[in-house]
């Protein structure tokens, strides 16, 4: 087991993305869409329930919730973002430094938690 500090960080998904994570081996996230400039793992299960519920499991599709462990010497270099209340913490990734995201992960990626679209307000 590796003695490098980590963050457990969260992933809100669609059924999209997690196919693109399954394809990886649970391994890698994929590369944004051009109009996806920015990558945001957020700080809390919490935060990330609720976008995967009311955002992600809509129209017929499902949502997910994905926890991760990210070298903390990587998020360093990143500032956390408040974006609404005190609960809604994320880490600014730019699409750019997806790849060395990636590479700074510690373990697998999980899915721990799914949303039905009948769960979503």
């Amino acid at each position: 087991m590796s003695s490098t500090p980590a963050i457990t960080l969260y992933r809100p998904t669609g059924e999209k993305e997690l196919a693109l994570i399954r394809a990886s081996g649970l391994t890698a996230f994929p590369p944004r869409l051009p109009e996806q400039p920015i990558f945001y793992p957020v700080l809390t299960e919490e935060y990330a329930a609720q976008i995967a519920r009311d955002w992600n499991a809509r129209d017929g599709h499902m949502g997910y919730i994905t926890r991760f462990r990210v070298r903390a010497d990587f998020l360093a270099g990143y500032e956390v973002h408040t974006v609404g209340s005190s609960k809604h913490r994320e880490y600014w990734i730019p699409a750019a430094d997806l790849d060395a995201f990636n590479r700074a992960l510690v373990g697998p990626i999980e899915v721990i938690a799914a949303f039905h679209p009948d769960d979503s307000v």
